[in-house]
């Protein structure tokens, strides 16, 4: 029910006033508590309106020096990864260079090994490469002061991409052969000597 007058009378028979651009509450309350703005809110407790405060809220987010600086660690972290994992291939492809290449020395060291011709181990010899590459060796023969056994002083050289000298690998070995003994009378006099200081050896050993 309600009146001409601004007033409305409530179930209960309190006044309530209401005007345009204001809200009141119950008429026992003070005129001041009945005039504030639209835009205030109401509290849970007492019902009364208050004005929003103009105070400025922080909202949630990062300001520009954060976001530069977050850049700045994520682009060392990036460099710093990056440089390590080339390290790591630049390993793995000299680990892999080094094995081929144990691999080819290996393989002509065998050709040494395996021909019984003094004079075509001489001559040396050339063979590919599991990469395509064309590797030659070469090798000196000395005799000893023992019958067959000849002291190898054996050379390998690679070709090394990128540089212009090869690759040279120098190796020193003993191989007992008796096809490369070319001199009859000079293999027989070392088999004397050998016999000889065999049975001094024993002699002082007996005695």
């Amino acid at each position: 029910m309600s009146s001409d007058s601004g007033h409305r009378i409530s179930d209960t028979g309190e006044s309530i006033r209401f005007a345009r651009g204001e809200l009141g509450v119950r008429s026992g309350l003070p005129e001041s508590a009945n005039r504030y703005p639209q835009s205030a809110i109401r509290t849970p407790v007492s019902g009364l309106r208050y004005p929003v405060s103009t105070v400025p809220r922080r909202t949630d987010g990062f300001t520009l020096l954060e976001v530069l600086m977050a850049l700045v660690i994520f682009a060392l972290a990036a460099v710093m990864l990056g440089s390590a994992y080339v390290n790591v291939l630049n390993g793995y492809e000299v680990a892999a260079r080094g094995l081929g290449r144990d691999e080819d020395v290996a393989f002509a060291r065998q050709q040494v090994l395996a021909e019984p011709d003094r004079q075509k181990v001489e001559d040396g010899g050339e063979f590919d490469t599991a990469d395509g590459r064309r590797a030659k060796w070469s090798v000196e023969i000395t005799s000893t002061n023992i019958a067959d056994l000849f002291n190898v002083a054996f050379t390998c050289e690679i070709p090394n991409p990128g540089r212009a000298e090869p690759l040279r690998v120098v190796q020193n070995f003993v191989v007992l052969r008796p096809t490369w003994s070319i001199d009859a009378g000079e293999r027989g006099k070392l088999k004397e000597e050998s016999k000889t200081r065999i049975l001094e050896l024993q002699g002082k050993k007996n005695q």
